[in-house]
Order: structure tokens, then C-alpha cells, then sequence
């Protein structure tokens, strides 16, 4: 790799609570780190039984769901339902509107943990009809490297020749799970001028072309010149170093958000909320309806 990525920002995770008793550790889309265009929000969350998020809306944005362990069931107004495992991933298309519920799997172990990673639609996507694709675990092309001692699922673009073949969103976001063992070394090409982070889940790695050191829980921004990352594991760590690798095509518009509704303007963001309570313009289907698994909740 001819020129590694320099750190622009490390941004610690803080845990919040969000939705019904959930716990979440937002790092994208707080005071700190926010609109890194195309990305609006990444939660690492955890969800125990009797908790989650109950019947809400979105519009304007998709967002990508990943299963680290549990279950998460999700519905929503269109008739659409299904359950993710560990290892699963969704990619949900709110466009237009969409009204939904994202449920934990009744566990005895309450082990329910994931990322949830919000990223912006293209102006003229905005409204388009929602959908989801569910991406399963078994279907995700792997890479290893360094003797075995670097492991990397292609979620969604390209590692060391090996291609994810999906194209899961409308706007382009390469996704990249990577464990890397004591003593390992990785060099990751990303496409040129794309905004890219790395999230770390546990274990401590040195990234960047400064070979900073980055604990868990810590959000990397990457400078956006350079063809890529590298990242290495000292060989006298104690354990693993998990983190997912995430890079996206920057959108050049304005961001406009109110909670669930991410839109190009103010005046949009104000008919979004017209258009939810009147149960019009995409949000028809949403008059009477509640969800099975939203009636989970511990009341």
C-alpha cells in the first residue's frame, strides 16, 4: 500500500440508554462526531428480554443491522417479518416511510448484542419505496491472512481480492468484520476519497499511519486521503483484537434530522411529521397498526 490513512479522530463510545430499556454506546451521531457523511448514527447496543424498540418510524435513511449475538425479530407495517441470528446482517430502506419494531429473541441469557449503523440516502432517493435484505452469516464470503492470524468477513465490498458481491444498500458503504490475533498485521485498501472508521469491539489494536494505540469501544475516524488502512496487534497482547471496518461514498447535500427522519431540509423534516400523524404520504398503512413483538415489552 503505497499511502496508509492518518487518524483525523478517536471518539470513546459512552453507553446511553435509548428505545425501552436498551443500552446503546452511540459514538456516530453525538456532539462529538456528527453527519460524517453518508454516516448519521452507529450504535453497539445491547438488549436484555422485556427491553427494545417498539413500534417507530423512520424516513429518508437506510440502516444496516448486525447481530454479534442473541436474536433480534423485527415486523413492520407492511407485513414484513423475520429474525436475525447471530452473524446476520439487515439492510433496511426506510425512503418514503416505514413503520417498524426491532424486538430482542426472548433469552434466558439476555445476551442480545449488535450494530446498528444509520447512513444517509442520495437526495433523489429519498423517497423511494422501503425494503429490506437480510444478508445470513453462512452467505458471507471470508479472507484470511497473515498465517491465519488476520480473519476478515466481507460483509459488503472488497478485501485482499476476495469480492462481497452484494450490493446491500443504495448508497455504496463497503463493511468489513475484522479479528485479528497477537502479533497480526493487515493492510486494507479502501476506495479513494471515501469516508471511512473503524469500531473497535474488544481487544486494543494500533491503527493508522501513526500506529496509534485504540482501546475498545472507540470509534476511529480515518483522514480521507490514502488508499487504505493498516492496523497491528503487538505480539505480547493478551487477547484478540475485534473491529468492524466500515467506508462510504460522501453525499454532498444538507442534513436535516429530527430523531427518526433524516431529510434535505427543515420544511421536509416538518412534513415528515405532517405526514406520520395524518397517516399520509407513505405512511398509510401505519392507522391501527401494531406490531406482534412490540407487545413483548414489560409493562
Amino acid at each position: 500500500m503505497a499511502v496508509p490513512r492518518g487518524i483525523r479522530s478517536v471518539v470513546k463510545a459512552i453507553e446511553q440508554s435509548e428505545g425501552v430499556g436498551a443500552r446503546v454506546r452511540r459514538s456516530i451521531g453525538t456532539p462529538k462526531l456528527r453527519n460524517l457523511t453518508p454516516f448519521l448514527m452507529l450504535d453497539h447496543f445491547k438488549i436484555s428480554p422485556g427491553a427494545g424498540f417498539p413500534d417507530h418510524p423512520h424516513r429518508g435513511q437506510e440502516t444496516i443491522t448486525y447481530i454479534l449475538s442473541g436474536g433480534v425479530d423485527h415486523e413492520d407495517f407492511a407485513g414484513n417479518k423475520g429474525s436475525l441470528e447471530p452473524g446476520d446482517l439487515q439492510f433496511m430502506t426506510a425512503g418514503k416511510g416505514i413503520v417498524h419494531a426491532e424486538m430482542p429473541r426472548p433469552d434466558p441469557d439476555g445476551n442480545n448484542e449488535g450494530m446498528q449503523l444509520w447512513v444517509d440516502l442520495p437526495k433523489h432517493l429519498k423517497y423511494c419505496e422501503p425494503r429490506y435484505r437480510d444478508l445470513r452469516d453462512k452467505e458471507i464470503p471470508r479472507v484470511e491472512l497473515d498465517n491465519g492470524k488476520v480473519k476478515i468477513k466481507v460483509i459488503s465490498g472488497q478485501s485482499h481480492g476476495v469480492d462481497s458481491v452484494q450490493e446491500l444498500a443504495y448508497t455504496p458503504v463497503w463493511y468489513l468484520d475484522i479479528t485479528m490475533a497477537p502479533g497480526a498485521k493487515l493492510q486494507q485498501a479502501l476506495p479513494a476519497n471515501w469516508t471511512a472508521f473503524a469500531y473497535t469491539l474488544y481487544g486494543t489494536v494500533q491503527m493508522g499511519a501513526e500506529k496509534k494505540t485504540v482501546e475498545r469501544y472507540s470509534n476511529v475516524v480515518f483522514e480521507q486521503k490514502g488508499d487504505g488502512i493498516v492496523a497491528e496487534v503487538p505480539a505480547d497482547a493478551t487477547e484478540d483484537s475485534r473491529f468492524i471496518l466500515v467506508a462510504g461514498m460522501p453525499l454532498d447535500q444538507p442534513i436535516k434530522q429530527y430523531g427518526p427522519f433524516v431529510l434535505n431540509s427543515q420544511e421536509e423534516v416538518y412534513q415528515a411529521f405532517t405526514d406520520y400523524q395524518s397517516f399520509q404520504n407513505g405512511f398509510e398503512r401505519a392507522k391501527n397498526w401494531e406490531s406482534e413483538i412490540g407487545k413483548r415489552m414489560v409493562h
